[in-house]
This record gives C-alpha cells, sequence and structure tokens, in this order.
C-alpha cells in the first residue's frame, strides 16, 4: 500500500484511511454528509496526490496525444486544459484523462491513479515519435480546494488572480511561497475551484498555508466518501465503475470528446459503431421508491426483463433522495422512462433523470 506524502498527517486529522487504487487514502473525518455541503456551501480541500502525472515534450509531443486521445489536443493553447478518453483497440476505454498544455512542445498529462502504469506503458507503446515521456507521479502531490468560497479562500496565498480564471484553465506561479505551483479551475465537484499541483517536498507547507488562509472561511479535510456523493450528483464518470476497459465511450455519453476530424486508435470503429447506433446507454436516474442503488446491481422493466446495471449509485445528500447512473437499453434512456433496480431481489422503481442531479 502506498502512501500520499500527507497520508500520517491525514490520520493524526482523525481520517478513517481506506485501501483505495493501491494507496492509502482518507475516506471520511468529519462524516461524509457534512463534507459534502461543506464542498456544496463553502470550501473543502481534498488529497488526492494518489493521481498519476505525465510530461510529453517534444517537437512531436502534439502527435503522440493526438494518436492516443479520443479528444483534438491541436485546439489547446497555452494555460488551456482539455478532457478526453484513451480508447482502447477493442471498443474501450484505457482511462480517461485531462491534457493541459505547457507551451508548443509540452504537455502534462493528468491520469487515475488506479491506471498510472497501464496508461504508461499504453502511451509508450504508441510513442513511435521519439517524444520524452516523464513519469513524476511518485513526487506530485495534488490538492483539490472545491467549494464556492475557494478562490476568495485562497487568493491571499497568490499573486494569481483566481476569480476570473476561466473553468478547463491554468497558471503556474507562485503559491504559498512555493514557486512553480501549478493552479487549475478544474475538479470533480460540480462546485467550482482549483487544483493544486506541487512536489512532494512541499505538499505539508502548502496543505498548512491552504488551511490557515481558509480557516475564516469554515474551511475543512473532505475525503474520498463525500468526492464520490459530490461527483455523482453532476452525473461525472469514475473510471472502474462507470466505465473500463469493456464500456463503449460512446455508450458512456463521452460522444462530445470524441473528435473524428482526426484519426486516433481505433477512430475507425468507432465511428462505424456511432452510424450503427448504440444498443445501450449510460443514463442518470433517480429513485422513485425507497432503495439505495449499487454498483452491478440488475435493471428490469416492468415485466421483470433485463435492462442493464447499475454503476454507480448513493444516497445523495443534497437532494435526501437515491440516485445513480447505470447502463440501459437504448430503449429505456429518454428522460422520464420508468425502470426499475433488483434491490434485495426486489424490483424498486426509479425513473431515467438527465445529469446534472444538482444544478
Amino acid at each position: 500500500m502506498k502512501n500520499t506524502a500527507l497520508s500520517e498527517h491525514h490520520v493524526a486529522l482523525g481520517a478513517k484511511m481506506v485501501p483505495f487504487a493501491g494507496f492509502n487514502m482518507p475516506v471520511q473525518y468529519s462524516g461524509i454528509n457534512n463534507e459534502h455541503e461543506t464542498v456544496r456551501k463553502g470550501v473543502g480541500v481534498f488529497d488526492v496526490s494518489h493521481m498519476g502525472e505525465f510530461i510529453l515534450k517534444g517537437e512531436k509531443a502534439l502527435d503522440l496525444i493526438q494518436k492516443i486521445s479520443s479528444n483534438d489536443a491541436s485546439k489547446l493553447y497555452d494555460g488551456k486544459v482539455q478532457y478526453a478518453y484513451i480508447p482502447n483497440e477493442t471498443g474501450g476505454i484505457v482511462d480517461d484523462f485531462l491534457t493541459y498544455r505547457i507551451d508548443e512542445y509540452t504537455y502534462f498529462l493528468v491520469v487515475n491513479a488506479s491506471n498510472i502504469e497501464k496508461d504508461w506503458n499504453w502511451i509508450s507503446k504508441y510513442n513511435v515519435y521519439d517524444v520524452e515521456m516523464k513519469n513524476i507521479s511518485d513526487q506530485t502531490s495534488l490538492f483539490a480546494v472545491q467549494g464556492p468560497k475557494a478562490a476568495e479562500a485562497l487568493q491571499a496565498l497568490t499573486e494569481i488572480e483566481l476569480a476570473p480564471m476561466a473553468y478547463y484553465s491554468f497558471q503556474k506561479g507562485t503559491f504559498a511561497g512555493v514557486e512553480n505551483v501549478l493552479i487549475s479551475a478544474t475538479g470533480y465537484t460540480g462546485a467550482g475551484g482549483f487544483e493544486i499541483y506541487v512536489a512532494n517536498e512541499n505538499a505539508k507547507k502548502v496543505w498548512d498555508a491552504i488551511f490557515q488562509a481558509g480557516a475564516d472561511f469554515g474551511i475543512k479535510p473532505i475525503g474520498l466518501g463525500a468526492r464520490d456523493t459530490l461527483r455523482l450528483e453532476m452525473g461525472f464518470c469514475l473510471y472502474g465503475n462507470d466505465i473500463d476497459d469493456t464500456t463503449s465511450p460512446l455508450a458512456a455519453g463521452l460522444g462530445w470528446v470524441t473528435k473524428f476530424s482526426k484519426d486516433f486508435v481505433n477512430s475507425e470503429n468507432l465511428k462505424l459503431e456511432k452510424e450503427k447506433g448504440l444498443s445501450q446507454k449510460l443514463v442518470g436516474f433517480e429513485m422513485i421508491e425507497r432503495g439505495i442503488p449499487r454498483h452491478d446491481y440488475e435493471i428490469v422493466d416492468a415485466n421483470g426483463n433485463k435492462i442493464g446495471r447499475v454503476t454507480s449509485g448513493t444516497q445523495s445528500p443534497t437532494l435526501k433522495k437515491s440516485i445513480g447512473l447505470g447502463y440501459v437499453d437504448s430503449a429505456f434512456a429518454k428522460d422520464g422512462s420508468e425502470i426499475f433496480v433488483n434491490i434485495r431481489n426486489q424490483a424498486i422503481k426509479a425513473v431515467v433523470r438527465k445529469a446534472p442531479f444538482v444544478k
């Protein structure tokens, strides 16, 4: 089990620690519902230093990214971030990831913790362009400061103007007295905020400075439990649950980051799949009757015929009702469609709802 630079600090803060993606991670501190509300209404900090970071550098760095990415990275400019997925050769997804353009020949990729080695090997396999690749995952800490008060709470720590930063943009500069910190206006909660990338040796200094600066704003540490409920209220996919090596990116609703204007791994087959039409689609749904949907629960129609499966589910702290994501036959994918989730051998009524669940 790997530790982040601050694992011991989280234990000292009273966090409940759990194994996640091979790392010892804080799942909760004061409680999931309390932490969830802190992020929705104020500001909270996640230590997500388990995430992976690669640097790709060279004249052909863009060519390599264009080959392995579903999105069109040629649209990027310095200081811009792009969401995409890495398609495999058999119709599934290697991972979903972020691309940061540092400059014309330098790109910074952020990948999921559970896929660091897999992604590295996959990208390396396609690196026929002599691009210099560097895996800095083990040297990098990442803090997600999320919530409507994030900009106000952090502004005292940097001369970078945080409030005007456009969504999915970033800047590098001095933060909490530490030079060369990357600050991006990204996040996985839908509550606004920033992600802060810093070298491990400066992680504790930056973490402490964030909490000192945010004290007047009620800032709190937040665990992975609330991260999951927050992202699910937005309908964001989680790799390993909602998307994986076997799921179609088009069925998963990732057509918006699938750009057929260029050639990329398996693009021809994905194009054919789109033209043929999808047999299943990933949908959001909310439970009409009591019951919490869980990963891999069966979804059935009114006659009990299996039409799909749940990929993620939880009790929404904001809505005070159960919500979920799941793949269903396309005939049932329309907003308002009635479906049923098999929970403990009972078909519990639900209705398809377009995400995000929380506006």
